[in-house]
This record gives structure tokens, C-alpha cells and sequence, in this order.
């Protein structure tokens, strides 16, 4: 159709040209009416001559005459033709350190963007390309369905909720709508953001410096909720603090082998905290609760891998300081277990940051096991996935939180579904987000709105799917050294070598 165009357009140029000519004096002659002279004005500026459509056939006329339609928004005729990946570096630890970037292609030049769970492979999202090729990506739930059977707790959810953030791109920029209203609506405009506050030295803390940072977190950068550390590292390292400590293999590192500190259940580290070390904690926390002011909430993470017992005793230490939020105190399918400290104390738990699918968020709402929970979308299975978590719990009068750690692409999938779940407290951003000049740079906004400013990330209200492009310059620049490709072809992936029905 090209090259017949644009032979139709070379030999009808001159007669065009001749055509304009009469056309212009025509309507700079005083005695031309004003209706006259504004056809005249509309087919002389407009795309093709009048004289042009006299030769051309039916067809050609109807491909001149819809030109500028959009046909990339035929959702009814839209086909999934690829699926190829970016793997970027944003971070120092073992997980967040690889991030996924995936992007689904269609038959009519839009794609979608997602993200495999930070830490994860690309290939937990590559396995499922066979089930989607020639597939719609607006059946988002439909094509969820397939697919979730393939997805696991942790980062084995990543290539599934990566897709379903990815089809629900697709699905919104097809019918031109953000995701959210595809979700059925937004209740803010704006999510609040948490972050964490700044690191420092645990043992010897520089709190004039201190002070500074987090006056930097809060007035600067307009932080209204933050996020510390007062694990067993903090007061493990003085003597007569804990039990056990020095006889656990790799405590202390960020040793993963089976058997170490890192990859040993809590119950069964037989670590415990003496009084000394629950005095020397609550004194490091009541140091930061101090800075940090009681109008902002301040959550805790990482306490430690010790049993119920020391649980409770590290919970009710740190009571007195009105915390948010504690966090992952024993792995979250410890159902029984997270009950009996929620039971025993009045500070708010939270769990679910590696859970997979709203099936084991209900069990945890309906015997109320946490006060909080919290998904990845990374992890949970995706966008609806998260927001069904939301809804179920908010009928449980449990609230939600929203744990992150990859790349503005996860975050604003994260952003469109807090946006349409009305029980949402806040996003994490963690530091390599808020204190990485370059990581907002990773896309460029669609919409109006910014990505986020002063600890609020801003919904898109003028932008079709999640609202962001990648900025490919920026991109490239901080691919990961262990795979620099960028979007190449992926036909290994092209055919499907199994059969998945999981029941006769």
C-alpha cells in the first residue's frame, strides 16, 4: 500500500499543485463566500487534493481519507507477537540489585511494559511467552488464569505478576484510559510514599548528621512516613546482649547457603535477646523515635530471626515508641505463630511483602494473623491480584501497605492499583530509589503529572496504561553486566514443549 501511494502521490503532484493554485485565488477573491472560502481553506491545508481523490480508487481513497486515525487502538483485533526483556542494575544487595524489565509486543505497534519481582530471573517471565503469543492482552484476567499456575511465594511470582503488569499497559493504552480506570476508578489522586531513614552507623551514630538527614527525608524531600532497621544487628556485636549469636553459621553476613543465619527459619536460630540487649534497643530507637517526631509514622523491619517468645519480648520493648508497623517478625506462612504476637501486643504487625496470590492473604485475614498486610506486586501476581488483596482485607478491617524495590515501571503499576484500592497506606520506595539521581530518569511521563514529588507519588489522570515510556538513553546506561542485551528477540521461547492442564 506504500509504494502504491506513493506512486499515486508523484503523479498526481502537478495536478495538485495546478489545483491549490486555483483554490488560493479563489478564496483571496473579495466576492467568494465565507462557507465557500472555508471548504476551500480545509481541502487546500488538508492532507490530500481534492483533485488527488478525483483518480483514486475506492480503497486508496478510504487510506488517504483515514490517514490520521489511530489504528493502533483496535482492541478487539489486538495479538500478542513477542515478549523480550531489559535486565537493569538499581541497587548494592543481593536481591534488588537485578531488575527485569519485560515488554510484551502486538500486532498493531503498542506494547506493554512490566517488571519481574527485583532479585528475579528474566526467564520466570520468558517460560510463559508460548502460552500468550497470538492471545488478546485485554483478556487480562483470562490469560491471569493461565498462566498463574506457573507462578510460586517469592520471586517465582515475578514472571507472572511482570506479565500481568504488562497486559494491563497493553489494555489501557488500547482503550486509551489509565489502568486505574480500568480498575474500576481511583479513590486519590496522590499515593503516599514511605521511605527509609538514612543509614548510618548503628554502634556509634553521628547525630548531629543524623538530625540533618532526616531533616533532608522529611522537609526536602517531604517524607510523611519512614522506615528503620532495629534488628539484632544493632546491639548483637556488645557483649551479654544475645545468646547463641556466635554459634550460628553466618550471622552477621549475607551468607544464603542452606544451614546459615539468612536461610534458617526463626524458630530455630535458638537465638535470644537478653534483658541488656532489649535495653540497648529500645535506647537506639527511642534516639531516632526523638529526631524523627511523633506526628510521623516510623515502621521497623528486619528484627531479627528469633522465636515467638523473643518476638514478644522485642515487641513490647519497643512499645512505647508508637511504631507504625513491625514487620516479618517470623515468615509469614508461620500462621499460628503471627497470630500469637499480634495477640500478645498492641503495636500494628504486617507481613506479606514474598506471598504469592490472595488465596494466603485471606487465611491471614480471616483469623486476623496481622493487623497489616502487605504484598510485592512483584510477588502477589500483579495489578488486579494486589487490588482483590486490598479489597478482601478492607472487609476484614485490615489495612494495607505496599512493599516495592524495583524500577519506576513496578512503581507505577504499584501506583495505579494503590490508586483503586481504598485501604492502602503507603508505597515503599527504598533508598536506592530516593537517593539515586538517575532512577526517576528511567522513563519519561506520558501524562502531565511528574513521577512523584515531596513523598507523594502522582496518579496519572491524562495518560493511557501505566502512564510512563522508557527512556531508552538512560536505560542502557545501567543495564546489568551479567546481560547488556536490550530487547532482543527471544524465538527460544516461541514454543510451547508442554502440556499444563493440572488436573485429569
Amino acid at each position: 500500500m506504500k509504494n502504491t501511494l506513493q506512486q499515486i502521490m508523484m503523479a498526481n503532484k502537478a495536478t495538485e499543485e495546478k489545483q491549490k493554485a486555483i483554490h488560493q485565488t479563489e478564496i483571496n477573491n473579495p466576492l467568494t463566500k465565507p462557507d465557500r472560502r472555508h471548504f476551500l481553506k480545509k481541502s487546500v491545508l488538508g492532507g490530500v487534493s481534492l483533485a488527488s481523490f478525483l483518480n483514486l480508487s475506492v480503497e486508496d481513497t478510504l487510506a488517504q481519507s483515514t490517514a490520521k486515525v489511530n489504528r493502533a487502538s483496535n482492541p478487539s483485533e489486538l495479538k500478542i507477537t513477542d515478549m523480550r526483556y531489559a535486565t537493569v542494575s538499581n541497587g548494592t544487595s543481593f536481591t534488588n540489585a537485578r531488575n527485569v524489565i519485560i515488554r510484551i509486543d502486538t500486532n498493531q505497534g503498542i506494547y506493554g511494559l512490566g517488571e519481574v519481582r527485583d532479585g528475579g530471573d528474566a526467564r520466570y517471565a520468558l517460560f510463559l511467552k508460548s502460552r500468550l503469543l497470538g492471545q488478546n492482552p485485554c483478556n487480562v484476567e483470562m490469560l491471569f488464569k493461565m498462566i498463574k499456575q506457573f507462578g510460586n511465594h517469592g520471586r517465582l511470582g515475578g514472571g507472572v505478576s511482570g506479565v500481568e503488569m504488562a497486559l494491563w499497559d497493553l489494555a489501557g493504552k488500547a482503550y486509551g484510559v489509565p489502568v486505574w480506570q480500568l480498575l474500576g476508578g481511583h479513590y486519590r489522586d496522590k499515593v503516599r510514599l514511605y521511605s527509609y531513614v538514612p543509614g548510618h552507623s548503628v554502634t556509634n551514630m553521628d547525630v548531629a548528621k543524623f538530625k540533618a538527614d532526616i531533616k533532608h527525608r522529611l522537609e526536602e524531600q517531604g517524607f510523611t512516613w519512614l522506615k528503620m532497621h532495629p534488628g539484632i544487628q544493632v546491639y548483637s556485636s556488645i557483649l551479654g546482649t544475645t545468646v547463641n549469636t556466635k554459634f550460628v553459621p553466618g550471622f552477621g553476613t549475607d551468607d544464603l547457603s542452606f544451614g546459615s543465619y539468612q536461610s534458617t527459619r526463626h524458630p530455630f536460630t535458638a537465638i535470644q535477646v537478653t534483658d541488656k540487649g532489649l535495653d540497648l534497643l529500645a535506647k537506639y530507637v527511642d534516639t531516632i523515635r526523638s529526631i524523627v517526631g511523633y506526628e510521623v509514622p516510623l515502621s521497623a523491619d528486619h528484627m531479627g530471626h528469633f522465636d515467638v517468645n523473643n518476638c514478644i519480648r522485642v515487641a513490647r520493648a519497643l512499645e512505647p515508641f508508637r511504631m507504625a508497623s513491625l514487620e516479618d517478625f517470623v515468615p509469614w506462612d508461620s500462621t499460628d505463630q503471627l497470630k500469637t504476637i499480634t495477640d500478645a501486643i498492641t503495636t500494628p504487625t504486617m507481613t506479606g511483602e514474598d506471598i504469592y496470590l490472595k488465596e494466603t492473604f485471606q487465611k491471614l485475614c480471616d483469623v486476623r494473623a496481622v493487623d497489616i498486610v502487605q504484598p510485592d506486586m512483584g510477588s502477589s501476581g500483579g495489578i488486579l491480584e494486589t487490588k482483590k488483596i486490598g479489597d478482601y482485607a478492607e472487609e476484614k478491617g485490615i489495612a494495607m501497605g505496599l512493599h516495592f524495590a524495583g524500577t519506576p515501571i513496578c512503581f507505577m503499576a504499584n501506583v495505579h492499583s494503590a490508586a483503586a484500592t481504598q485501604n492502602v497506606l503507603a508505597l515503599e520506595v527504598p533508598n536506592q530509589v530516593v537517593d539515586n539521581p538517575w532512577w526517576p530518569t528511567l522513563v519519561k511521563m506520558v501524562g502531565k503529572q511528574p513521577l512523584y514529588t515531596k513523598g507523594y507519588a502522582h496518579v496519572p489522570l491524562d495518560a493511557p496504561g501505566l502512564g510512563v515510556e522508557l527512556n531508552d538513553e538512560v536505560v542502557k546506561q545501567h543495564l546489568h553486566k551479567e546481560d547488556t542485551s536490550y530487547f532482543r528477540p527471544t524465538p527460544e521461547w516461541n514454543e510451547t514443549r508442554s502440556h499444563d492442564r493440572i488436573f485429569s
